[in-house]
């Protein structure tokens, strides 16, 4: 961004808490004059609703920046505060999780169960050899074994390195190699819309090239043939027959708890290192504050899959250690039928949901009445997680899904940063369409220009972090100068992770996507978060994808591809005439610099398994260049049809 982002959206709309909830919420806006007047104390408290079998000599060690230590010389086992302590205060009986696998069968499972399936998993580890500072990979569907199998690692000491089973053989093997994992965790399949699909295979190819790996164990899931090696051992013959005993150790707070690889600007993928105590006081004290849970009343549900980092943070870490009776779901949200999100909500009384707001838009396509077949009414806080959430879609979330009375809190946060770090607080804030608000008590973010200076309230720029927090990154697995040139280098003493935002005229926070995702249209930096909220403010729209297009008059311009609701008719000249009523509404709402070039509808859009839309492959159509590597893609032939499409199509003047 050569200079300062232009903001071009404006929303009045504000929503205060509702008295009940802000009435008995569990942080209160004395959190934030708290952690202003003395930031580590604030930190410190927080660290005390876990148990440490060691107390801290320190709370933050920061004489190396960027490499921070937390609650020093502190040492606890982030399994017991997730498992053991629950049932040691006669909690045992509660519900941990309410599994619901794709074809409909069920799991009941108690904090009692999961402790014995944990030590289970523990001492058979153990058994294959499995030390404290070992790596473990994991390769699973949303199972209960994938909680267990992560918890069992952490009760040990050894680094999981969880990897998403739509990953190839390549990826996979490329995590292995990298971590040196000594076991593999996996299953012989899941279930993914209606069909069992292999993963024990994806392994096997990928342990061709993996000369670290010495045992592989095996969840029969599907009952699927699978071919079997000499490392190969089924998990219910070996780790359901162990020990349900185990008595945890103690670890350093510092102790690598995680690897989570993420893609980077280079073929290698980064591996971001997240440690124990740090970043389980954070995961536990953001999921206790930002969803306001209460663990004797609350059903939560966080629809991501295991393999990303709100998996680690939002299903297993931070509710189990804060008690929470939580919702697991394995297969995809329009199995058998596209009510099948609102079967679950109704059936288990869910109270809490966080999910993406790519998801959110796909039900509005999908149209209101299928949410109206439900009784929601159990439902009182919504949050939203991964790219930025556009006013409408957020209003459709609160108004159908929440009864126009449920706040929903947009969270801002990344791998990278292990948990929550902006977002509005359900009993504080009066929250507005589409912004992630403020940073959360104890966490000091801004927005600046081009020179590190924070932008004044109306100005965009990019979104940093001035201090460090406890559940941040540590480092790139082996590679401490990628760790400080990715994160540490753009602005003197500030983590920038590479993503745009914009305060409003009260200083209020707006996500505008990967810096990567701005377009230079004459002269203006636009991002194209803003053009895509504008698209899906139109009554005929249910979502939208844009992108920066190479222009030989403005530099770049930008392209628009439209996903119109279900009822919308857009054949022939009603569909022309739409694509004008969308240009013109884009410049009626942001500005006529903002007009599309040209606008595609389209039926769907190219989205990676976890619901991210891939810009990368809508820019390569955009410029007529042949498609890079579509591999994470969820559905490969949607973008022969919009490829199809689009040289079918006429620019626009």
């Amino acid at each position: 961004m050569s200079e300062t982002l232009a903001n071009l959206l404006k929303e009045t709309r504000t929503f205060p808490p509702p008295a009940a909830i802000a009435a008995a919420a569990n942080v209160t806006d004395a959190a934030y004059q708290e952690a202003a007047d003395d930031r580590l104390a604030f930190w410190e408290t927080q660290a005390r609703r876990l148990e440490w079998t060691k107390p801290w000599d320190q709370v933050l060690d920061w004489s190396n920046p960027p490499f921070a230590k937390w609650f020093v010389g502190g040492e606890l086992n982030v399994a017991w505060n997730c498992l053991d302590r629950h049932v040691a205060a006669g909690n045992g009986g509660k519900v941990a999780i309410h599994w619901e696998g794709e074809p409909g069968d069920t799991r009941t499972i108690t904090y009692d169960d999961l402790l014995k399936s944990v030590s289970q998993a523990a001492n058979y580890l153990t058994g294959l050899g499995v030390v404290a500072g070992d790596r473990v990979a994991i390769y699973l569907p949303m199972i209960p074994e994938a909680a267990v199998a992560m918890l069992a690692c952490a009760r040990l000491g050894a680094t999981h390195s969880v990897v998403f089973g739509g990953f190839s053989a390549d990826s996979l093997s490329n995590r292995i190699n990298d971590a040196t994992a000594k076991v593999v965790i996996t299953a012989d399949g899941g279930y993914r819309r209606g069909k069992p699909s292999g993963l024990k295979s994806i392994v096997d190819e990928a342990l061709q090239s993996t000369p670290s790996v010495e045992h592989v164990l095996v969840v029969r899931r599907t009952g699927q043939d699978v071919a079997w090696g000499e490392k190969d051992l089924w998990w219910h013959e070996t780790v359901e027959q162990a020990s349900t005993e185990h008595e945890a150790q103690a670890f350093d707070a510092e102790h690598p708890l995680f690897i989570l690889y993420t893609s980077g600007t280079t073929a290698k993928p980064k591996g971001i290192l997240h440690t124990s105590g740090g970043y389980l006081t954070q995961a536990a004290y953001t999921h206790h504050a930002v969803f306001d849970l209460k663990p004797e009343t609350d059903v939560y549900w966080c629809t991501a899959d295991i393999g990303w980092v709100t998996g680690h943070s939002y299903i297993v870490y931070g509710p189990l250690a804060n008690g929470a009776t939580q919702v697991m779901y394995e297969g995809t949200p329009d199995t058998p039928s596209k009510s099948r999100f609102w079967e679950i909500v109704d059936r288990y009384k869910v109270s809490i949901l966080y999910t993406a707001p790519t998801l959110i838009r796909t039900m509005m396509k999908w149209g209101a009445d299928i949410p109206a077949g439900f009784d929601l009414s159990s439902l009182r806080i919504l949050g939203s997680v991964g790219e930025p959430i556009n006013p409408e879609a957020w209003m459709w979330y609160r108004e159908t899904i929440g009864h126009n009375n449920t706040p929903v809190v947009d969270t801002w946060w990344q791998t990278e940063t292990g948990a929550i770090m902006i977002s509005p607080l359900p009993g504080v804030t009066a929250a507005k369409p589409g912004s992630a608000m403020t940073p959360l008590p104890g966490i000091v973010a801004d927005v600046v220009d081009d020179q590190g200076k924070s932008v004044p309230d109306g100005g965009g720029g990019y979104l940093v972090l001035r201090e460090p927090w406890p559940s941040m990154l540590r480092t790139i697995w082996g590679d401490d100068n990628r760790f400080v040139e990715t994160y540490w280098s753009r602005f003197d003493g500030m983590y920038f992770a590479g993503d745009g935002a914009k305060k409003d005229d009260d200083g209020h926070i707006w996500l505008l996507g990967r810096v990567d995702d701005v377009m230079l249209v004459s002269g203006h930096n636009i991002s194209t978060t803003e053009v895509e909220s504008a698209l899906v403010s139109h009554p005929s729209v249910a979502e939208a994808a844009v992108v920066g297009a190479t222009d030989p008059t403005t530099g770049q311009a930008i392209v628009a591809f439209t996903i119109p609701r279900g009822n919308v008719d857009t054949a022939g000249d009603a569909g022309e005439a739409l694509i004008q009523e969308l240009r013109n509404h884009v410049a009626k709402t942001l500005g006529p610099i903002a007009k599309p070039r040209q606008i595609m509808l389209v039926a769907e859009l190219p989205k990676t398994r976890s619901g991210k839309i891939m810009r990368r492959l809508l820019r390569d159509v955009a410029e007529h260049r042949s498609l890079g590597d579509v591999t994470t893609l969820q559905d490969s032939t949607v973008m022969d049809l919009i490829a199809n499409g689009m040289k079918d199509s006429k620019s626009d003047d």
